[in-house]
């Protein structure tokens, strides 16, 4: 039995054909010129493949080169090119062949670029467009009250009072960054919306999974960098990163690791503007995963703790005030029932409870459904509907757990008002930086 071999081709024989094939092509171009060449022989080209026109190009930069080193040439008609004008004839042809092929990728990266801006501008959302006001957030009026002082004059000093505000600017340094942090449900999000509709700034939210569908194809950076592009033509902008642990972790594989250089590099590029009106504005319930670098980009950073009982009862007032309740409702009494409740299982509380008042008109045994021509149809909400959902809703988290232990003990460390952000000056204020 004969068993056939393939003919593999060594990386020495590639380069040998193609050092063959170089001086042939070299050689052929001396000829038909009627120049010589003493020596080519020794040349070695092996990095670079030279076809017909190429030999063309080199002979012709050679030639240029001997009459710059000969001014003035001897009796003899016949021309002999030097090794070394022949070796100055394939440098310049290196050279425009890595200019192309550089020219030919910047012009590969704008038009990708191009490409996920275009894309990018449908994720922009104006903010007339958003439809969360900080009216429409019933608690968190500390942090509310901090972003109007902080925020607001540096996204909308091109407005009205532009040299008081600007003034202002001055002597202030601009805030790129702010992290919230806290259990889930707590109105994060929200937040961040409300804060661009109050600034009038338009809202850009990128996540994770777009950012992980590009990396697929090699292309964060440029990714990554046409958000910030935008942000900054779409001006004031607010960049949302919700969940930024999982983008800026401490996790070290390749792709992530990626993922956060490419944004700290761009992020930190906004940083150096001062006058642009960009915020990067993140949410996460784990800010203990972050890595510390990313901790120390974001110049401010609050805690969105679960609403107290008086917040309770504001955030049920915002929830219900659409709704019709009847006399026997203590909104006060059952922010008192609920306590460790967020704002999202206050939210959910309220929807069951309202659900209740439509289950009883299906579940009517041999009653004839009303005919509902509205809302007035319907009685009003009271105070049974929320005792009988409070046993269906309880509270999504446990203020033992070992998550909000973790949370206090960041906050402790980096947070607003932590000891680690604090330090006491001479008289024994407490000063915040």
């Amino acid at each position: 039995m004969i068993t056939k071999v393939p003919f593999l081709v060594s990386e020495e024989d590639g380069d040998a054909e193609t050092l063959k094939a170089n001086l042939h092509h070299l050689r052929m171009r001396l000829r038909r010129s009627g120049f010589g060449c003493d020596g080519l022989e020794t040349l070695c080209i092996k990095d670079l493949t030279i076809d017909t026109d190429g030999a063309e190009k080199i002979i012709g930069w050679a030639l240029s080169d001997h009459a710059t080193r000969n001014p003035h040439p001897g009796p003899n008609p016949k021309i002999n090119l030097s090794l070394d004008s022949i070796k100055f004839g394939i440098g310049l042809l290196k050279a425009r062949l890595s200019e192309s092929a550089f020219s030919n990728k910047y012009r590969k990266d704008i038009a990708i670029e191009k490409d996920f801006l275009k894309r990018l501008s449908s994720d922009v959302i104006p903010p007339n467009l958003i439809g969360v006001k900080f009216d429409d957030i019933g608690a968190l009026q500390n942090l509310k009250d901090s972003f109007k002082e902080l925020v607001m004059p540096c996204l909308e000093f091109i407005r009205a009072h532009f040299v008081l505000v600007y003034t202002y600017m001055i002597f202030m340094q601009l805030c790129k960054g702010i992290l919230l942090y806290g259990p889930p449900g707590t109105g994060k999000t929200m937040l961040a919306k409300a804060v661009a509709v109050e600034a009038g700034a338009n809202f850009i939210d990128i996540s994770m999974s777009s950012i992980t569908y590009n990396k697929l194809f090699g292309e964060v950076d440029k990714y990554i960098k046409a958000v910030f592009s935008l942000a900054s033509k779409k001006s004031p902008c607010v960049i949302f990163v919700e969940e930024v642990d999982s983008m800026l972790g401490r996790r070290e594989n390749l792709g992530e690791l990626e993922i956060k250089n490419a944004f700290m590099k761009h992020w930190a590029g906004l940083s150096k503007k001062e006058k642009e009106r960009v915020l990067v504005l993140a949410a996460t319930t784990r800010p203990f995963d972050l890595d510390e670098a990313v901790t120390g980009q974001f110049c401010r950073r609050f805690l969105v703790e679960l609403p107290d009982a008086e917040s309770r009862s504001q955030i049920l007032k915002v929830i219900l005030r659409k709704t019709t309740l009847s006399d026997d409702v203590d909104l006060v009494r059952l922010a008192r029932m609920t306590n460790g409740y967020s704002g999202k299982d206050l939210k959910k509380l309220c929807f069951t409870a309202s659900n209740r008042r439509m289950l009883e008109i299906y579940n009517a045994e041999g009653k004839i459904p009303p005919a509902l021509h509205g809302s007035y149809d319907i009685r009003a909400l009271n105070m049974q509907d929320f005792i009988y959902t409070l046993e269906k809703v309880c509270a999504s988290i446990k203020s033992e757990s070992v998550g909000m232990k973790e949370l206090q003990q960041w906050n402790e460390r980096y947070g607003e008002g932590g000891r680690g952000s604090r330090k006491r000056t001479r008289d024994g204020c407490v000063m915040q930086y």
